[in-house]
């Protein structure tokens, strides 16, 4: 053994060293936080502080949650002299803060200040690095390292087989994170400010998922106390795809992010019925906010008589001038629509309490102020002048009052629209009462709205909004609702967009969530799908009618296999056994109709198979619909019949980019009917 080699082994001794030394002092933080949490009520001064004490020990005690499988820290940087604030330092970057008895740093967080340096620093701006160094692991095992010596001018780049082995590390189960891996101009989008809305055009496997749920992580480090009170929000396409997920921001030590579909969020009525094509069509287009708040306006009426209200021996009397006014001035405020009501009934109050204390020469009492407001002149005039409404209440009397949609929808929906509304044409015909109706997810979206019109709903802090591209106006509303005074950040790829209202413009997007001003990024270079799996896939581009830049990558490695088949389920069993052969995940996509085939005849094969939003499925093999396939990535994909896929609905060619685009090592294509044009030609591989 030379003496370089000697040294090598001795430094790496000392890492292992240093692992262990952290994971000791990890789980002495969590053995305090958790001996405080068994004690914490008998400190707390009262049942509230206790509750408040105990739910925050009980996030302390799952932040510090060890997995020894995961690495604690990921690189080193080390500070040359001349550095002004780092001179001389060393510091061990990881996912989460580990200190010692002492509270010195043996783990510095990924998202701290000094830890920005791991992921921007570079030969030509080393940024104080004298060298920074990333390890290798295997299976919680610190197995190697490498360095860069930036002061030198050495720098390694993707040429880094510790960062390329990572990357490309075969993935079984939930989606990663990907703290060690994180490019420069990812991590600025990533470090980007809680008052900045951003909007990732990202091509496919370009990391843009990761990007926002390690955007959602930093923001939580950096803002704290602030967004655990208002809250973050990851909105997701399908529970498929927030059970991938799910796994990433808990590994990053964040266990309080809510996560959610649009369907989630609109659980104003529940959902019983499918609309036609059609119908959908016209309650998810943006007029349908108009049409609404019409609607709700319409309600508001002008006084037609006096008040008078019976005080004992008193009767006081409000005349029509001043009614009038309290209905002009609320209008004004363009207030929610039950607020408004509320600030009618407290104006109408306020005078009849100004007549009072004229003539009683003191000011009533709390008690007196409630009499008046409940009392039944004040009630009936204000369900004549700004009656109560209900948010589905509304929708139905829409759908149900030829008269008040007319109204409502003047020079926004055509007449053939408007019988579309009433079920008239080939829509569904509502119910005799709100409850009684049968209502969509496209009604759902709808009745938020209404509620949103009535009532303002409580808001968060930050909203990741990922796949968005297949946001309609309206159900881009209903987030903008819930983000009104807090930063987006949105995810998606106009070529992905599948569905028929499907995004062709992020910036008309970003208006209908409020934030027109947001910038919008592009990423271009992947780094998960292999560069043979996208050139395939970017035949289909010219064909989808978006301009999007075509996906780059930088993976060299993986395979591409399309192949003509005459019996599709046979062929199907034989590739997925020779894709068990290597390490990592496996999925069978389809159209949805050859689902429930594929998985028999893989049953009959003897291979155990998986759903999509399945989390604690433990098979290796999913059969996954094509419709949910979005956002998913496995290491060996099988695509069968790809025209079926096309075929299956109007967007069938954007749905098959997506389809051919969530392999990140093989990607094998089994028809029997020919190819989609755009794709057709010399392909078929043996």
């Amino acid at each position: 053994m030379t003496a370089a080699d000697l040294a090598l082994d001795q430094d790496l001794a000392a890492e292992r060293e240093h692992l262990d030394t952290s994971r000791a002092a990890l789980r002495r933080m969590r053995e305090r936080a958790e001996a405080l949490f068994a004690t914490g009520d008998t400190v707390a001064g009262d049942a509230y502080t206790a509750e408040q004490l105990g739910r925050h020990l009980a996030r302390r005690v799952a932040e510090l949650a060890d997995d020894p499988t995961t690495p604690l820290f990921f690189g080193r940087l080390d500070f040359g002299d001349a550095d002004r604030d780092h001179a001389g330092r060393r510091y061990h970057v990881g996912r989460r803060h580990v200190t010692d008895d002492r509270g010195e740093p043996l783990v510095l967080d990924w998202r701290a200040p000094v830890s920005r340096s791991f992921y921007r620093a570079s030969a030509r701006d080393p940024q104080g690095v004298a060298v920074r160094r990333r390890f290798g692991f295997n299976n919680g095992v610190l197995t190697s390292f490498e360095d860069e010596h930036l002061d030198r001018g050495e720098e390694l780049g993707t040429a880094s087989r510790i960062l390329t082995a990572e990357i490309e590390r075969p993935r079984v189960g939930p989606m990663r994170d990907i703290v060690a891996t994180i490019q420069p101009e990812q991590d600025e989008l990533v470090r980007a400010d809680l008052a900045d809305s951003i909007c990732v055009q990202g091509a496919p496997g370009t990391g843009k998922t990761a990007v926002g749920l390690h955007r959602a992580a930093y923001l939580l480090y950096l803002h704290r106390e602030r967004l655990r009170r208002s809250g973050v929000l990851i909105v997701g396409p399908n529970r498929a795809f927030l059970s991938y997920i799910a796994a990433v921001l808990p590994a990053l030590g964040e266990v309080e992010v809510e996560q959610a579909t649009v369907e989630d969020l609109v659980e104003g009525v529940p959902v019983r019925a499918v609309d036609d094509p059609a119908v959908a069509a016209v309650k998810h287009d943006g007029r349908m906010a108009d049409v609404l708040r019409r609607a709700v306006d319409a309600h508001i009426g002008e006084p037609t008589e006096p008040i008078v209200v019976s005080d004992g021996s008193f009767r006081w009397r409000i005349g029509l001038e001043p009614l009038h006014r309290v209905i002009a001035e609320t209008r004004r405020e363009g207030l929610p629509y039950a607020v408004g009501r509320e600030r009618v009934r407290a104006r109408v109050v306020g005078l009849l309490q100004r007549q009072a204390e004229a003539r009683r020469a003191e000011s009533p009492s709390d008690a007196w102020l409630r009499r008046m407001a409940r009392s039944k002149p004040v009630t009936t005039f204000l369900d004549e002048v700004w009656p109560a409404l209900t948010s589905d209440g509304l929708l139905h009397e829409l759908y149900t009052d030829r008269q008040r949609l007319t109204a409502a929808a003047d020079g926004l929906l055509t007449a053939e629209e408007q019988a579309l509304l009433t079920g008239s044409g080939s829509g569904t015909k509502p119910g005799r009462t709100p409850k009684a109706t049968r209502w969509t997810a496209a009604d759902a979206v709808l009745v938020d709205e209404a509620a949103g019109l009535i009532e303002r709903p409580a808001g968060y802090g930050h909203v990741v909004v990922d796949e968005a591209q297949d946001l309609s106006p309206m159900q881009c509303r209903a987030i903008a609702r819930r983000s009104e005074h807090g930063s987006i950040t949105l995810l998606g790829d106009l070529a992905q967009g599948t569905a028929p209202w499907a995004a062709r413009d992020w910036r008309e997007t970003l208006r209908h969530l409020g934030k027109p001003d947001a910038a919008v990024v592009p990423l271009t270079v992947g780094f998960r799908v292999p560069a043979a799996v996208v050139a395939f896939a970017n035949r289909l581009l010219p064909s989808l009618a978006v301009d999007v830049p075509p996906a780059e990558s930088l993976r060299r490695d993986g395979a591409l296999d399309v192949r003509t088949v005459e019996d599709l389920p046979a062929a199907t069993v034989a590739e997925v056994r020779a894709a068990l052969a290597h390490d990592g995940s496996v999925a069978v996509i389809a159209a949805d109709t050859a689902v429930d085939g594929l998985r028999a005849a893989l049953a009959g094969a003897g291979i155990e198979t998986a759903t999509a939003d399945d989390p604690t499925a433990t098979a290796r093999v999913t059969v996954v619909p094509a419709t949910v396939v979005k956002g998913l990535e496995y290491d060996h994909v099988v695509v069968v019949e790809p025209a079926a896929i096309v075929a299956a609905e109007p967007r069938g060619l954007h749905r098959l980019y997506v389809v051919l685009t969530r392999a990140v090592s093989r990607l094998a294509v089994l028809h029997a009917a020919p190819l989609p044009a755009p794709l057709a030609g010399d392909q078929d591989t043996p």
